[in-house]
Parts: C-alpha cells; structure tokens; sequence
C-alpha cells in the first residue's frame, strides 16, 4: 500500500530545546491515523511540519512518495487550532471565498462539499450563530475545497459537546470510508480516538515512541491478563514505562 505521509528523523529545536526528536513515521494511503500525545509532546509541530507552516531543523518528509512537497501539498486539506472564516457569511459564502483563495474556479464543487459534512440548508444562516459542532463542521468543509487526497486535524472535537464530538466522529469516518480521504488526528480524547482510529503513533517529550494498527492495540487488549487494557491504559503504560 502507497504512503501518504513518511517522516525520516524530523528533527525541530527552539532555542536548543528538541520540540521533535528525530520523529519518523509512515501514514498508508486509507488510514485513520491518530498521533496521540500530551499536550507539549510536539503533536502540532509535527502537523505545522507536515503542512508546510514550519520548516524542520533536521531529517525531511515526503508526501505520496514524493519529495515535491509544495506540489504535494495543494493535495492536502488541513485544520489547525481555531477554525477560521468569516463570521458574517453563511456557509456557502465562506466556500466560495476559500474557492477564490485557492484558486479554485469551479464553485460546483460547493453543495457537494455542503452535503459532505452536513451544512446543506444553512443559506440564510450566518456563521457566527452557528454551533461549535457547527463552526467545527465548517472549518472542515473549507479545508475540502481542492478536493484533498489528505486531511490533517488539529484536535478537531476540542471544547465540542458529546453531540458535536459524535458528528465530527461520524464526519470523519465518512470522508475516509466513502470518499477515501486518508486523514490524521491529533488529539488527546482517546476513548473517542479510539472509536475510528486504525493506526496510531505515541509522541512523547518530542519523540515517536511506538506505530500501532488497530488489530495490534485488540491484541495487546486481549493479551493483558486482567483485561481491561485500553488505548487510554496502554498509551499512559508505554509513556511511563519511557519515564523509568
């Protein structure tokens, strides 16, 4: 199966603090991957990495086998932090002004991207009286114009409410098994990772300390003896185990 995403050592310092150390990870084409991690274990330098928002100290990446990263990159859809748009426009409008950023001259693509993440029939209503779920589910609508091979969210379901989590859950499983977008998620809700994940990556203090698939994360579970290991559990296990 074709890469999407391969890290070889990436390595980012500030001010000689490692906030990445020698960071290699691979994401296959179709994978819901999440990287897990504490906050200040280097999740979003690795994701402004990746996205081109900051340049690495060391090591290099390649995206779709390629080491054309500005080219590659217009096949990626990201949402990083706060989600940002215009908060007097609908919707719509919000797409068709991405479209004009991006270069993107076909507006057609706009009520299928809509329909994709559940904001059909908001034409009258303003962003900014939208829900959170609902400014989530745009910020995500937005980084689908260009139709991206790759989606890269920043702890997307942050601050959402059990409702809102589950439509961002279900958006996402939607966009990776209907429309075969590979996507990776930052996030530190596990149990809700957990629910769509199929591989995953534990970042620590700035380095990758294991790369799991879903089936090994079920083995581990089943082979623990009192059974009740979990990717929460596991993850606190192997992030302590690196303390000792």
């Amino acid at each position: 199966m074709s890469s999407v995403l391969t890290a070889n050592k990436v390595t980012k310092t500030f001010k000689q603090k490692k906030a990445l150390d020698e960071v290699s990870m691979d994401i296959k084409k179709g994978d819901i991957y999440g990287l897990i991690g504490k906050n200040g274990a280097g999740k979003t330098t690795l994701i402004r990495i990746i996205c081109g928002l900051a340049a690495p100290t060391g090591g290099d990446i390649k995206l779709f086998d390629s080491s054309d990263l500005v080219s590659a990159r217009k096949e990626i859809g990201t949402v990083i932090e706060s989600p940002a748009f215009y908060p007097n426009m609908t919707a719509k409008q919000n797409l068709m002004a991405q479209c004009k950023l991006m270069g993107v001259k076909n507006t057609k693509c706009i009520p299928k991207i809509l329909h994709m993440v559940g904001l059909e029939g908001t034409d009258k209503k303003k962003a900014k009286n939208f829900s959170l779920g609902m400014k989530q589910r745009l910020a995500i609508a937005l980084s689908l114009v260009g139709e991206p091979k790759f989606l890269v969210l920043d702890e997307p379901t942050n601050g959402l409410d059990p409702e809102g989590i589950k439509e961002i859950r279900e958006l996402i499983l939607t966009l990776n098994e209907k429309y075969e977008i590979t996507v990776l998620i930052s996030s530190h809700i596990l149990s809700e990772l957990s629910k769509i994940a199929t591989r995953y990556g534990i970042l620590h203090e700035g380095k990758l300390l294991e790369e799991f698939t879903e089936e090994d994360l079920w083995k581990k579970c089943s082979e623990n003896q009192n059974g009740e290991l979990d990717l929460e559990s596991y993850f606190l296990q192997v992030i302590g185990g690196n303390r000792q």
